[in-house]
């Protein structure tokens, strides 16, 4: 019978029309470049990126922190659903998961793009690797494959009983659904620790930095989560409930609020009394001896922040399901910025023996990052659409062999 599964849900994957062909075909094609430049930065050596001695974490570790927020935002859908027993959020729970997979997927290979010899990846894995547990990271990789394992496990078991027509145990069903809401907590705290455990980067040295990482993570998450909902509502027969929507815009909104009342604290309490462990948030904000790379990446962030807040608190702005998409991706784009480049690179600069340079982010970095993208988006659509045939009853478990004897 899981033979049967997994054949049926390949088989209803596959078939699609011209728009599903093309969108599968432009991601195959930044796959195929990320493959490309990928072999580049391993064969000639991280030399190829813009990263240095001074500033050895830029557009890879940025995008491995924001998207562990993504994956840690899909709890906003199973915690309603099973502890509040929302009934419109329980019907699309398994999409949130789905959702969840590909985004540690997509970690998973920026851990790699950032490793300059990921034959040694081994020594992050616990217990194996020599710097399992005394390195941060290390800690991350445990954590966030503890989540993909639980994802997995929830999310196909469920598809499996709506394949299979049997409910599922919930003594033992449940019980892993509240363990992985709990999880993802664990993931973006720990990736906040990674950062927040550098003493020598007054940038990251203190301890809000889980509380903004959570924050963020249920504005960003749930932003990309509704995007994904609304294309789903316009390109499928699978129907998602306005109240599910609208409960997480709300989640939204209110995540998005707290994550920039805490900016903004941060601001105040690093600038008001200004000393030389203020120099990396100034040099963001005002730039530093002259370099300004990163200032108009960070008030960039802060308009698009502070514009989708205020759209987002207007109910007819809110609950207007054409502006909606527009909105999230103002706020999505808004917490990729301040979450990224807006975090890792200022860490940096200056050094702690005061060296001040700048990182610009090469071709290479920025194609084998779009490329790693696509790669998620890729997975993410193969994944949703069997969910969805799964979900409407095209997928279930003899309706092959009964329309073949028809």
């Amino acid at each position: 019978m899981l033979l049967s599964f997994v054949s049926d849900y390949v088989r209803y994957v596959l078939k699609g029309g011209a728009k599903f062909y093309a969108w599968m075909g432009v991601l195959a094609l930044l796959i195929v470049g990320m493959l490309y430049v990928y072999y580049l930065q391993n064969t000639e050596g991280l030399i190829v990126t813009g990263m240095t001695s001074q500033i050895h974490d830029g557009l890879y570790l940025a995008n491995l922190v924001f998207l562990v927020g993504v994956a840690a935002g899909a709890v906003t859908i199973v915690f309603p659903a099973y502890v509040y027993h929302h009934e419109g959020m329980h019907k699309v729970t398994v999409l949130g998961e789905m959702l969840a997979i590909s985004a540690v997927i997509m970690v998973m290979m920026f851990v790699f793009a950032h490793m300059g010899r990921p034959d040694r990846l081994w020594h992050m894995v616990p217990p194996l690797g020599i710097y399992s547990f005394s390195s941060m990271l290390g800690w991350d990789v445990l954590v966030l494959n503890g989540y993909l394992f639980l994802n997995l496990i929830v999310g196909f078991w469920y598809l499996y009983s709506k394949y299979t027509g049997k409910p599922v145990n919930k003594k033992i069903f449940m019980p892993l659904v509240y363990i992985s809401i709990v999880w993802a907590l664990s993931i973006h705290t720990v990736t906040a620790f990674l950062l927040a455990t550098n003493p020598a980067r007054p940038m990251w040295f203190h301890s809000m930095m889980p509380i903004r990482f959570i924050a963020t993570a249920f504005a960003a998450g749930p932003a990309l989560i509704i995007i994904a909902f609304l294309v789903i509502r316009q390109n499928t027969k699978f129907w998602i409930e306005d109240s599910a929507i609208k409960l997480l815009a709300t989640i939204v909104t209110w995540c998005l609020g707290i994550a920039l009342f805490l900016t903004l604290s941060e601001i105040v309490v690093e600038l008001y009394a200004r000393t030389e462990h203020a120099n990396g948030l100034y040099y963001l904000m005002f730039g530093l001896h002259g370099l300004t790379a990163l200032v108009p990446w960070f008030w960039g962030s802060l308009a698009l922040m502070l514009v989708s807040f205020v759209l987002f608190l207007t109910p007819s702005v809110r609950n207007n399901m054409k502006l909606l998409p527009i909105i999230c991706a103002t706020a999505f784009a808004g917490i990729w910025v301040e979450k990224g480049m807006g975090l890792v690179v200022p860490g940096f600069i200056p050094t702690p023996i005061g060296e001040v340079t700048q990182y610009y982010p090469t071709f290479v970095e920025w194609l084998l990052t779009l490329g790693i993208w696509a790669f998620g988006f890729f997975i993410l659509t193969i994944l949703l659409k069997g969910a969805i045939g799964i979900l409407l009853g095209d997928i279930k478990f003899g309706a092959r062999q009964a329309a073949a004897a028809k």
